[in-house]
């Protein structure tokens, strides 16, 4: 019995592999050959950055089971990592500081990362597959794809380097910065985080224009970020 749900999950990942491999090739039949894939993880934490990654895969050698990396265990999201980054043509990774999305608004420095990780890429594009409906600001041919995560293999691949990188800083930072928890919640606002930032403030690396975090600050800080809203 177990070998047979084992062999069927692995049929289900076969398949969803074909499907996001099968999505991409459609573009590089219209003649793009150098197909990237760009995804931001960190748009909803009360601390820490935005991250983006773009990766250009190797059509003949894409790794199997990348799929959106919400749906992956840690485990195996670690192992895709590092074979995205071995067999892929091309990738870049890119942050955007808390203190620049308190200047700029979240969307915006989730846009910024994203052009950030393409300037990253040792080979440049020749078409992108953006995750989501903006596009980025770049002069390179794209098209933004609503849940791309789960429809293209290049934007799956991108959305992997993103979250790993970003969950190693915020385990860096739970070292720095204790009673948080950034190791165990990445900054997004469980009941233990906010609890935290009420009993202990926040600290330099939480955004000060999210609701959750300005209403902790310091009466000086409150009017300055005033100023950036």
């Amino acid at each position: 019995m177990h070998a047979s749900r084992s062999f069927a999950s692995s049929q289900r990942v076969r398949a969803v592999a074909l499907d996001l491999v099968s999505y991409d090739e459609g573009r590089r039949r219209e003649g793009f050959t150098l197909l990237c894939g760009v995804d931001e993880v960190g748009r909803g934490p009360l601390a820490g950055p935005v991250v983006a990654a773009a990766v250009i895969l190797d059509p003949c050698n894409v790794p199997e089971g990348v799929d959106d990396s919400k749906k992956l265990t840690s485990a195996r999201r670690l192992a895709l990592e590092s074979e995205i980054r071995r067999s892929a043509i091309s990738f870049g990774v890119a942050v955007v500081s808390p203190g620049e999305i308190d200047r700029i608004n979240i969307l915006q420095a989730s846009l910024l990362a994203m052009k950030r990780a393409v300037a990253e890429m040792g080979q440049p594009p020749d078409f992108i597959l953006v995750d989501g409906n903006k596009p980025i600001h770049v002069s390179i041919p794209q098209e933004t794809v609503i849940g791309g995560d789960a429809t293209s293999a290049s934007i799956a691949a991108a959305s992997i380097l993103a979250k790993e990188y970003r969950d190693r800083l915020m385990a860096e930072y739970a070292a720095r910065f204790p009673g948080y928890g950034f190791e165990r919640n990445m900054g997004y606002p469980t009941k233990a985080h906010r609890e935290a930032i009420k009993s202990l403030g926040p600290t330099p690396i939480h955004r000060k224009t999210f609701k959750g975090v300005r209403e902790h600050l310091p009466a000086d800080e409150v009017i300055g970020q005033m100023r950036l809203i």
